[in-house]
């Protein structure tokens, strides 16, 4: 029998405001690159209406930015959180 140990080190730590779909969000944009809700629906993400109120909550959290009404793209800290180098809960609500 074989034992699954994993490096809590390099695990990703949500925040309290995050859902499961927001890793799902962040992979498809980091990935893929700028994208809209829609694009995100249309490559195997949460439907448009809810990728466009998760991924505005992402970016307010600076996990994204919105480059555009309706357009958001990568940056670092939504990076840095997909590999498990930034805790979620750590970041402050951006203005």
């Amino acid at each position: 029998m074989s034992v699954l140990t994993t490096n809590t080190d390099e695990m990703r730590q949500p925040a309290e405001w995050m859902v499961p779909t927001d890793d799902r969000i962040l992979e498809l944009i980091r990935e893929e690159g700028n994208l809209t809700p829609g694009a995100i629906e249309v490559l195997g993400g949460p439907s448009s209406d809810h990728a466009s109120r998760r991924a505005k909550k992402l970016a307010q959290h600076g996990l994204l930015e919105q480059i555009h009404r309706g357009l958001y793209r990568p940056i670092d800290e939504g990076s840095a959180y997909l590999d498990g180098e930034l805790d979620a809960a750590d970041l402050e609500p951006v203005e």
